[in-house]
C-alpha cells in the first residue's frame, strides 16, 4: 500500500523520523553517558548499562490504540528498514535514521500453535515462536541488527571508522555477529572467540563462512568472555556480546512481536524463555514494560525464565529468600545440551535483578518466575515437540520443560496461553539428537534415551537379490523391476500396509 491509502490520522506517523534523546544509564551509580562513544560498562563504576530515552514520554502523546493502528498498518509498507525489528523504531532506536538501518530479514518469526496431541500432553494451550527462522538461524540476529545499525550510524556520521567487532560466543552470537559485520564490509571487520570443542560443527561453520577471524581458546564461554572484556577495555574494538546495551534494545522486538501477534491482549499470556547470558529475558521484560507504559498493552504477561540444573546461577539466586540476604554467586557449569545457555556468570545479571523488581512492582504482583529443569527433560521435550511438527532446538526443549515446571508449581494455569521460545534452528543442535538416538551421551550430561523417542534409519536390501542399483551402472529392466518389487514388499511389511 501507498501512504495516501492509509487512514489520514496515522499517515504522519507511519514512516518514522529520527527522534528521542538516547543515553547510556548505569544500573550501579545512575551516571549517564553519551551514546556517541562505544561503551559497554560505566566508566565511573564499571557496572552494566541500559539505554534510556530521556524523551520517552513524548510517545504518550498518542493513545495506545493509535499506536496499535500505526504498528498494524506499518507492516503493510514495503520499506526494507521497516520490515524487520525497526517496525518498532520509536521503541528500539529512535535516533537512528532509516538509511542507517541494517536489515537482513530478521524479526517477525513464525508463531506456531502446538497441535492437539502436544497441548494435551503439556496441559495447556501454547505456541512456539520459532526464532531459528532468523537469517543466521537464531534470535541473536535481533540484537545484532540493532547493534550494527547503531555502529553503521556512527560510521555514516563520521564519529568512528575502521571498526573491528568482537564477541565471545557459544555459537549463535558469533554466527549473527559475523553475518551482520560481513554485510557492512569494508567498514567493519569481525573476530569471534569460541570455547574449544564446545560449539557444534554447524555453529562453527557459520562465522568461518562469513569470513570472520575465529579464535578457539581453552575453557568455557565465561573464559572467552573475560578475554573479550580485556580486549574491549584495552583496545579500540566494538564488543557485540549482550553486555552491549544496543543488543538488548534489538532483542526487545521479541516482546513487541508477541504483543502484536496476539492483538495486544497480554493479560492471560505466559512468555517462556531460556536463560544463558540473561540478555534475552532482560530485553523481553523491558520491551513489555515500554509497551505497557505507553498503553499499547493494558497488562504485563507472566514471564518464566528457564535454566538447566547444569547451568543455573539465575535460578539459584531467585531460590533464595527475597530481601537483603540474597546473593548472586557465579557457578562452574557442567555439560549441557542447551549449549548456548551454558553460562555460569551471566553479564546481564544486574539488569535481570533491576528489571524483575520493576516488572513485578508495576504489575502489582509476582509476574516473573524462574524454573530449573533436568538435561533429560530438555532432550525429551525437544524430541517430543519435533515429533509433533515443530523445529525446536534444545533451548526450545528447555523452554517447554520449563513450562511443565511452571504448571506443576502453580505459577501458570490451563486457562492461560503460553508462547514458548525456540531460540535457534533445530539443525544447529542436531548432534545432540544423534547422541540421543545412538545412546552415546558422555556421562556428564546425565541423559538416557527413552526407547519411544529413539529413531534410526533402516537399511533395506533384501538378501535374496543378486543385483542392486549402483551409481553409474544401469540395471537391466527385469532386474530393476525385481529390485523395486522386493524393496517395496519389505517396506510394506515393516509398515503393516495392506494391499489394494
Amino acid at each position: 500500500m501507498k501512504i495516501d491509502q492509509f487512514p489520514e490520522t496515522i499517515r504522519p506517523h507511519l514512516i518514522p523520523k529520527p527522534s528521542g534523546e538516547l543515553i547510556y544509564r548505569c544500573l550501579g551509580c545512575q551516571a549517564e553517558h553519551s551514546i556517541e562513544s562505544l561503551l559497554y560498562t560505566c566508566p565511573d563504576c564499571g557496572q552494566v548499562l541500559l539505554i534510556h530515552d530521556r524523551r520517552f514520554d513524548r510517545l504518550k502523546a498518542l493513545s495506545g490504540e493509535t499506536w496499535q493502528q500505526i504498528l498494524d498498518y506499518r507492516r503493510m509498507l514495503k520499506i526494507p528498514a521497516l520490515k524487520g525489528i525497526y517496525r518498532y523504531h520509536e521503541f528500539i532506536g529512535p535516533v537512528i535514521p532509516l538509511d542507517s538501518v541494517v536489515y537482513l530479514g530478521e524479526g517477525h518469526t513464525p508463531v506456531v500453535e502446538a497441535n492437539t496431541v502436544l497441548q494435551e500432553k503439556t496441559g495447556m494451550r501454547f505456541f512456539y515462536k520459532n526464532d531459528g527462522q532468523n537469517p543466521s538461524a537464531s534470535f541473536k540476529d535481533r540484537g545484532m541488527a540493532s547493534a550494527l545499525s547503531y555502529i553503521h550510524f556512527l560510521i555514516q556520521e563520521g564519529i568512528i571508522d575502521e571498526v573491528l567487532s568482537i564477541c565471545a560466543s557459544t555459537g549463535d552470537t558469533s554466527a549473527a555477529a559475523a553475518l551482520y559485520a560481513a554485510y557492512l564490509k569494508p567498514d567493519i571487520k569481525s573476530a569471534v572467540l569460541l570455547p574449544h570443542r564446545k560449539v557444534t560443527p554447524q555453529q562453527l561453520s557459520q562465522p568461518l563462512g562469513s569470513g570472520a577471524d575465529v579464535f578457539e581458546i581453552p575453557g568455557v564461554f565465561d573464559d572467552c568472555m573475560k578475554v573479550v572484556e580485556a580486549l574491549a577495555d584495552g583496545y579500540n574494538v566494538a564488543l557485540l556480546n549482550s553486555k552491549n546495551a544496543w543488543r538488548i534494545l534489538g532483542q526487545e522486538s521479541y516482546s513487541y512481536e508477541i504483543a502484536q501477534d496476539f492483538d495486544y491482549a497480554m493479560a492471560d499470556k505466559v512468555v517462556v524463555v531460556p536463560i544463558g547470558n540473561a540478555g534475552n529475558i532482560t530485553a523481553v521484560m523491558n520491551g513489555f514494560l515500554k509497551f505497557f507504559d505507553v498503553g499499547i498493552i493494558d497488562a504485563l504477561p507472566k514471564i518464566v525464565g528457564v535454566q538447566s540444573e547444569h547451568a543455573n546461577p539465575v535460578y539459584n539466586y531467585y531460590s533464595q529468600t527475597a530481601g537483603d540476604g540474597r546473593r548472586f554467586v557465579p557457578m562452574t557449569v557442567k555439560p549441557s545440551v542447551a549449549q548456548a545457555a551454558m553460562i555460569g556468570n551471566p553479564v546481564s545479571m544486574p539488569r535481570v535483578i533491576y528489571l524483575v523488581d520493576r516488572y513485578n512492582r508495576v504489575a502489582g504482583e509476582p509476574r516473573v518466575f524462574f524454573a530449573q529443569v533436568t538435561e533429560q527433560a530438555i532432550m525429551d521435550w525437544q524430541l517430543t515437540a519435533n515429533r509433533n511438527g515443530h523445529i525446536a532446538c534444545t533451548h526450545g526443549g528447555e523452554s517447554l520443560a520449563g513450562l511443565e515446571e511452571a504448571l506443576k508449581n502453580g505459577w501458570v494455569n490451563a486457562k492461560e496461553t503460553a508462547i514458548i521460545d525456540s531460540t535457534a534452528h533445530a539443525l544447529k543442535f542436531s548432534g545432540f539428537q544423534d547422541m540421543y538416538f545412538q545412546d552415546s551421551f558422555p556421562e556428564g550430561f546425565a541423559v538416557q534415551p527413552k526407547p519411544a523417542l529413539v529413531n534410526q534409519p533402516r537399511y533395506v536390501c533384501p538378501a535374496h537379490l543378486k543385483r542392486v542399483p549402483e551409481p553409474g551402472k544401469p540395471m537391466a529392466k527385469e532386474d530393476f523391476a525385481t529390485f523395486v518389487e522386493a524393496v517395496a514388499g519389505q517396506i510394506a511389511g515393516d509398515l503393516g500396509l495392506k494391499k489394494r
